[in-house]
């Protein structure tokens, strides 16, 4: 009889130190697990804040559909201004360009080229990873409190790991100069 009771007893202490330790190692794991995930869907927010400002730089505005977005990043161009020529260490490259030593030229290249490069996978950017949820695109003007209207958009993770902490980049109601609220 006393062999049963210890031997219960032993199965008793090793099912709670089991669930000891689990109650312990459960919210490290999701701690780490939300971690990597994050700095995932943080990539991916800056990735759509760089298409952003590219597409703002060549139409003047920002977009709210990730399929004018893709579409820009695959089929359309940038300016980019070169100089042609050396400018000597004793001159800046302003007297150089008086002097005619360098010349500048304005050529196009193509957007996902010039951003990500051309492997990127472009057609992912709308998708939060881990997911097959598209971010909340948003894009349109606000006029801050010196009255002056100011372009925004606004990204935000659909589909968040931990929903206390939903990530995003730019606001649609305040200008933050497309701040993310990670920063």
């Amino acid at each position: 009889m006393k062999l049963a009771i210890q031997s219960i007893l032993i199965i008793a202490v090793l099912v709670l130190g089991y669930f000891l330790y689990e109650s312990i190692a459960k919210p490290i794991r999701f701690e780490d697990e939300k971690n990597r995930r994050y700095a995932k869907v943080i990539e991916r927010l800056k990735d759509i804040r760089t298409a952003q400002i590219a597409f703002k730089d060549v139409y003047g505005r920002y977009t709210g559909s990730f399929d004018t977005l893709v579409s820009f990043l695959k089929n359309d161009s940038m300016p980019v201004v070169r100089a042609i020529g050396t400018v000597p260490d004793t001159l800046t490259e302003k007297q150089a360009l008086e002097m005619k030593l360098i010349t500048r030229d304005t050529v196009r290249i193509p957007v996902l080229d010039t951003l990500f490069g051309h492997k990127y996978p472009v057609d992912s950017i709308r998708y939060v990873p881990f997911t097959n949820t598209p971010f909340n695109l948003k894009a349109g003007e606000i006029e801050t409190g010196s009255k002056v209207v100011v372009k925004v958009f606004e990204a935000v993770d659909a589909a968040p790991f931990d929903p206390k902490k939903i990530l995003q980049v730019g606001s649609v109601t305040e200008a933050n100069n497309n701040a993310g609220n990670w920063e």
